[in-house]
């Protein structure tokens, strides 16, 4: 449905019908980051702006895009927020909890899309996710609940695993999401005998640190809680687990497929083309208070089986057949 624009007499635009007259007047979509504008932070994003092209929003001709980072700092995310609304866009797209909430400061008035958010009600974005009231509306991953998942996952393909890190990044997204994500590691670490170490990276330069601190540990794996920081660092944080020959459990398939070991969680790139719908509903005339948030109603387990025997791991043949899919 790719459009163009063309130049129209006034008697053949009165012919067109009221959707199709609307989407002539070229709109303004923001775009709000929380990473830096590098090709590895912005890889999921792509997703996003083909979804655009093929709903017939064509950058330059029917839509311009302006596009805001904030380089993992949140005060400088404030300030993109602030900058996209003083530009009055048409709709602000905010991908993170993090930026949906500078995005929601920003302005109460335009509507914003908060793509993979991690608990949008928990975090205040929303009233429900039936019913998000107010102007923001979008998709979410559903963070805290799959914790207890990826521990056992980790457990089942180490099982003598008694010691485990926690990669974390405090702040990542609202108090009461990132206590639950904690306690969640806590809890599932419990109940299957393995003593838990926390390493928190506050910010990108930490990570190197943080994988200091736990090579110190002797821990026998690791598992990374969900953070935007961490999947815009996905090739890095690799590269460091892949050093210190370390198995590690992640949020999202990125890290598998430049060879981390497995992951469980939904598939960002959909959630990111599922975004664009609501631009799309919302351009049209939609309200996002009306709009349902969107759960993933799919997750995914990937393993990479290469990396499991770089790393001397005999995989059960039952973990094996419950993957979706097994990079070898």
């Amino acid at each position: 449905m790719k459009r163009r624009s063309f130049i129209v007499g006034i008697g053949a635009l009165a012919a067109w019908p009221p959707v199709a007259r609307a989407q002539q007047a070229r709109k303004t979509i923001g775009v709000l980051s929380p990473g830096p504008s590098t090709p590895t932070n912005s890889v999921s994003l792509d997703a996003f702006y083909q979804k655009l092209q093929e709903l017939g929003y064509i950058e330059g001709q029917n839509i311009t895009i302006e596009r805001r980072y904030g380089d993992w700092n949140f005060d400088r995310l404030a300030d993109q927020a602030a900058e996209l609304a003083g530009i009055r866009a048409d709709v602000i797209v905010a991908f993170s909890t993090t930026a949906a909430r500078a995005a929601k400061q920003a302005t109460s008035t335009i509507p914003i899309v908060a793509g993979t958010m991690a608990d949008p009600v928990a975090d205040g974005l929303v009233a429900s996710l039936a019913r998000p009231g107010g102007n923001l509306t979008g998709t979410t991953f559903i963070a805290p609940e799959l914790i207890a998942k990826r521990v056992g996952l980790l457990k089942e393909a180490i099982p003598g695993l008694s010691r485990l890190a926690g990669l974390w990044h405090p702040g990542a997204y609202g108090e009461r999401t990132m206590t639950e994500m904690v306690e969640g590691t806590e809890s599932a670490a419990r109940a299957l005998g393995i003593q838990l170490y926390f390493a928190p990276a506050r910010d990108s330069k930490d990570i190197d640190l943080a994988f200091s601190a736990i090579a110190e540990k002797q821990v026998g794996a690791m598992i990374v809680l969900p953070s935007p920081m961490f999947v815009g660092e996905y090739r890095r944080i690799v590269d460091l687990a892949a050093k210190t020959r370390l198995p590690v459990m992640y949020q999202v398939r990125e890290f598998v497929d430049v060879g981390g070991l497995m992951s469980y969680g939904a598939n960002l790139t959909e959630l990111n083309r599922r975004a664009a719908t609501y631009v799309d509903r919302i351009l049209r005339g939609a309200k996002p208070a009306d709009l349902p948030v969107e759960q993933p109603t799919k997750f995914e387990f990937i393993l990479n089986l290469k990396t499991a025997k770089a790393l001397g791991l005999h995989l059960p043949r039952t973990l094996l057949g419950s993957a979706d899919e097994v990079i070898e």
